[in-house]
Formats: C-alpha cells, structure tokens, sequence
C-alpha cells in the first residue's frame, strides 16, 4: 500500500506507483470524490477535446492555405 505524509502547508507527494497507475505526470490535475465514510478516490481530471474549441477566437479575416504557406516558409518553420 502506498503512503503519503501531509506537510505543514498541507501539500503530500502522490508515490510514483500511484502517478503512474493514474497516469498523471507535471502538471496533471485531479479530484478529490467523496466516498462518504471519510473516504476519497483521486481521479484524474481529463477534458475531452472538443472542451479546447473556441479556445483562441477566431481571426479577424479568413486565411487562405496559400497565405499560410507563405508565411510558413518566411518564418522559417521547422529551424530553431
């Protein structure tokens, strides 16, 4: 079984057995569900894509393929 110790700023370290159980990894968000009891699950938080729509607006005027291109190949895409 794994264990975790609270800290004073009330943080605890989820083991690694269970990050990767739950495939969580930096950044990943959970919840706390409720069991009753005093007990909780942790569940992985997951959005499904079509969450992400709408997410940047949309542009001022339309782009055309070739447009992008252009800007594409001036920019350099792909060097760093």
């Amino acid at each position: 079984m794994a264990t975790a110790t609270l800290t004073s700023k009330g943080q605890i370290t989820i083991p690694v057995s269970v990050r990767l159980a739950l495939g969580l990894d930096t950044g990943s968000r959970v919840e706390f569900v409720d069991n009753g009891n005093g007990q909780f699950s942790i569940v992985p938080v997951t959005s499904p894509v079509i969450a992400l729509k709408g997410m940047l607006g949309k542009p001022s005027k339309p782009v055309s393929i070739e447009d992008m291109n252009r800007i594409i190949a001036h920019q350099g895409a792909g060097k760093r």
